[in-house]
């Protein structure tokens, strides 16, 4: 392990996942391919998050620990970490989900042989202690798919992405106006000018639960959803009627119960 040049930069932002914290930690920490950087930060949480984060900082060298003196929210956190990071890929990560031990290393490995990539993502498996079963969700693998995707449903998990930070630096980082689906927002101009993949292999655990977005803050998610898609007609987008007619079924989706809109995020989509 070369830990003076690491080859990747995972970020992490955490706020009141102090539950959950100590699995995301060590699905990281754990991961056959070590030539990373594990930037934490810790959005002023009023739980424990911060003495977990540091107990582990003085284990492994490889975790820097930053704690905001108060809750900047999560889009202004993840600027923060991009600032921090060092090195050629960012890994994006969130505190309440797990990360498959061979994430990063089968991540890294698909951007260094295909240059013509900027971001991959994964595929992922939900996790619930309520379901007895297993729930995967399946993301678009081809760019070209990725593209046609963009207005009907987000053709990625925000937890499973490693992007080139040489291009990323190139627009802006995430938008401070968003709240949430400042991701959406991002990747729509990151598309608009490089291509993106998905691999087609799960290796991240999306943790459900009453703390996610899209049960807690649906309307804004919905509503900010439908602002990217305006920011893509602008970009680069050409309209078709069934993008239109999405378009309009995501905002009646803004006054669905919490619970029936994340069946449909992950029958539907």
């Amino acid at each position: 392990m070369n830990t003076k040049n690491p080859k990747v930069s995972v970020l992490m932002p955490n706020y009141n996942c102090e539950k959950y914290l100590v699995e995301a930690i060590e699905s990281i920490l754990n991961q056959s391919f070590t030539d990373f950087e594990f930037i934490i930060v810790d959005d002023g949480s009023s739980d424990k998050s911060w003495e977990v984060i540091q107990e582990y900082a003085k284990k492994d060298k490889r975790i820097v620990a930053i704690q905001n003196p108060k809750n900047l929210w999560v889009q202004n956190t993840r600027n923060l970490l991009f600032k921090k990071a060092k090195w050629n890929f960012y890994a994006l990560f969130d505190s309440d989900d797990i990360s498959i031990s061979t994430r990063l290393e089968t991540q890294v490995k698909f951007l260094e042989e295909n240059k013509e990539y900027v971001m991959c993502g994964t595929n992922f498996t939900f996790i619930n202690n309520e379901w007895k079963g297993t729930i995967n969700k399946f993301f678009p693998e081809l760019d070209v798919d990725i593209r046609e995707s963009f207005f009907y449903r987000n053709p990625f998990g925000q937890n499973t992405v490693l992007i080139r930070a040489t291009w990323i630096e190139h627009i802006w980082w995430y938008d401070p106006s968003y709240e949430v689906t400042e991701d959406l927002d991002l990747r729509i101009r990151l598309w608009a000018k490089y291509k993106l993949y998905n691999i087609q292999e799960n290796l991240v655990k999306y943790r459900v639960h009453w703390e996610n977005s899209i049960l807690r803050k649906q309307k804004l998610m919905i509503k900010n959803t439908l602002r990217a898609r305006k920011n893509a007609m602008r970009l680069w987008y050409i309209i078709w009627l069934k993008w239109r007619i999405h378009y309009i079924w995501t905002w009646v989706m803004q006054y669905m119960p919490p619970r029936f809109v994340l069946w449909l995020f992950n029958k539907v989509t």
